[in-house]
């Protein structure tokens, strides 16, 4: 079913109108296989209905995390606001822009109004609703609280996005001036070098070194242009897709990322912060430890800290306390596990690491800003000592005009 979701498969929606046992007007959407169906489902609701339109729903985009974030947000504010589950999916889907995420909604509004437990439905689509989601619902059903675990588990997603949104656009900036700056390298090499070289073979004189280096470099971009775009546009897409898919492929980017210099200690950081968050989220939600850590790991979206939250569930079940677990696993900072300790000692870890992903959140920030300022200078320099050093080298021969003329 998830699946299907996801590739937005056209799909036919029922609007319809009626009354309900007041006799006030009330209108709707429903998905089902037919009218017959509808009817008998407004009416074990308490409605009468009196018209039942059919409509095609439109192929929607993808659902993205931000998506689930946002429909989590509304749903949290409307049953603090004592709308009741059905109805608040109801409203959420109709409002929603994104017909994909429309029909997911109605989805898991049918099946939670045929008894299925919200949680239960929602691990249907493991796709946009992980472990750590339907873990988190679970506990607020079973609570009675599931409004405020909502409202929680809103909060954490927000921040989660919030900290990819910042790693993105500051690993984007320098990936994007380097793709730009070859594409103008290519055209130069292809099209502005080769009429260079036309002028100066018909000058007759020796060329400098650096000229001849230029010229090579161009005989080989004109003459393989095809094959260069080739290996490089396929072996970036084979390279992303080994990336996605091997574990082991993972494992070993994900220790040289942590490895990078500047941008490995942003990459360390979110992780962190994001590990840290995670756990704090699902110990104040009331979920075990133990079972806590099966979704802490993957959270952390580093396949480094992933194994290493394994090894720690590990000693954790076997009566280890969790700052020593954590400390043997010899990847988080002595501040964490400071407050680590502070935590388990007094009886708030939540409350603890929650600080502690605060303060690395904050952190990231900050990084994020000084990155972007620190980068501009260092890719003007080397744009300007790329283009420059090719501009060069092609004009030396021009300063020898006067020996060969």
């Amino acid at each position: 079913m998830a699946t299907a979701a996801s590739k937005g498969i056209k799909d036919f929606v029922f609007e319809w109108e009626g009354k309900d046992r007041q006799g006030k007007v009330v209108r709707g959407e429903t998905r089902a296989s037919g009218e017959n169906q509808v009817q008998a489902m407004l009416r074990r609701q308490g409605v009468f209905p009196t018209k039942i339109k059919k409509r095609r729903m439109s192929s929607g985009k993808k659902i993205k995390p931000k998506d689930i974030a946002l429909f989590t947000r509304q749903m949290a504010t409307m049953m603090k606001a004592g709308v009741p589950l059905l109805q608040a999916f109801d409203i959420v889907g109709r409002g929603n822009t994104n017909p994909s995420v429309g029909k997911l909604l109605n989805d898991i509004r049918g099946d939670v109004e045929t008894g299925t437990s919200l949680n239960n439905a929602f691990r249907k689509y493991p796709l946009y609703f992980d472990s750590l989601y339907c873990n988190l619902v679970e506990a607020g059903e079973s609570a009675g609280i599931l409004e405020a675990l909502l409202d929680r588990l809103a909060m954490y997603m927000e921040k989660t996005e919030a900290i990819k949104a910042k790693i993105k656009s500051a690993l984007m900036y320098p990936i994007s001036v380097v793709i730009v700056a070859f594409v103008v390298v290519t055209v130069i090499m292809i099209f502005v070098i080769p009429a260079f070289k036309q002028v100066f073979t018909s000058f007759g004189a020796d060329l400098p070194a650096p000229t001849l280096f230029v010229m090579g470099i161009s005989e080989i971009f004109v003459a393989w242009w095809w094959l260069i775009f080739g290996v490089i546009g396929g072996g970036g897409y084979f390279f992303m897709q080994a990336w996605r898919r091997s574990e082991k492929m993972q494992m070993v980017m994900d220790r040289i990322l942590l490895k990078i210099p500047v941008f490995g200690i942003l990459i360390e950081k979110s992780a962190v912060a994001r590990w840290t968050r995670t756990l704090s989220t699902m110990f104040a939600a009331g979920v075990p430890l133990v079972e806590a850590l099966d979704s802490v790991g993957g959270a952390a979206g580093n396949s480094v800290y992933a194994m290493a939250t394994e090894r720690i569930q590990q000693e954790v079940s076997t009566g280890t306390s969790l700052t020593a677990a954590m400390t043997n696993a010899n990847i988080f900072p002595s501040m964490v596990l400071q407050m680590c300790a502070i935590g388990e000692e007094s009886g708030s870890i939540d409350h603890m690491l929650g600080k502690a992903a605060d303060f690395y959140e904050e952190e990231v920030d900050e990084m994020v800003a000084g990155l972007s300022s620190l980068m501009e200078p260092i890719i003007i320099v080397f744009l300007g000592g790329l283009i420059g050093g090719i501009v060069v080298s092609m004009y030396l021969p021009i300063f020898k005009l006067g020996q060969v003329v």
